[in-house]
């Protein structure tokens, strides 16, 4: 296990309810982009695989918690875009 990598996906877990509340709060997408979400959720998906058939480990858990806040806020996203 890497402890780097741990507090790497910590620290984006952290990030990503944050976000998802600015987003329900305000009701606007301004500034945030679908793409880039989708870049990372592929991101995570791939730290998944990895995890699950090269290196398993705990911080496969921390990638499912931050893909399903990233997937939360990408349903907000698409819930207010047109607002």
């Amino acid at each position: 296990m890497s402890v780097f990598e741990a507090g790497m996906m910590i620290c984006f877990g952290v990030s990503w309810p944050i976000a998802a509340c600015k987003t329900y709060k305000a009701k606007s997408v301004k500034g945030k982009s679908l793409t880039f979400s989708c870049l990372i959720l592929v991101g995570y998906i791939c730290g998944v695989i990895h995890k699950i058939f090269f290196y398993y480990d705990w911080v496969l858990w921390l990638y499912v918690l931050n893909m399903f806040f990233l997937l939360t806020d990408m349903f907000l996203h698409l819930k207010y875009r047109n607002k």
